[in-house]
């Protein structure tokens, strides 16, 4: 299984972003939790949110209420909707599934804020 994330890129403060993840290279639908982490330069990974297969959300709490989180279960894709971007959201983000075995990794797309 792979992961392909797309729609990260440059906005200004207060705007938004949709950012996708789908999975390739299974026929199955993938059970594990899906979600997003982010890295800023100079600190650590970061969860950012994470969702189950029953729709089940977990947000780090800076970014509650302006990001959502949805899977389609029936695309093996998850997304993240950024709203009311602030500069402290710059990083690299990575979406990632809970396989039977081992957690897989996307290669991570920027999201830069700034004016």
């Amino acid at each position: 299984v792979q992961l392909q994330a797309s729609g990260g890129g440059l906005v200004q403060p207060g705007g938004s972003l949709r950012l996708s993840c789908a999975a390739s290279g299974t026929m199955f639908r993938l059970s594990g939790d899906m979600g997003w982490y982010r890295q800023a330069p100079g600190r650590q990974r970061e969860l950012v949110a994470r969702i189950n297969f029953s729709g089940g959300t977990n947000y780090v709490d800076s970014v509650k209420g302006r990001f959502t989180i949805s899977r389609d279960n029936a695309k093996n894709t998850v997304y993240l909707q950024m709203n009311s971007l602030k500069p402290e959201d710059i990083g690299v983000y990575y979406c990632f599934v809970d396989g039977t075995t081992k957690t897989i990794w996307g290669r991570g797309t920027q999201v830069t804020v700034s004016s």
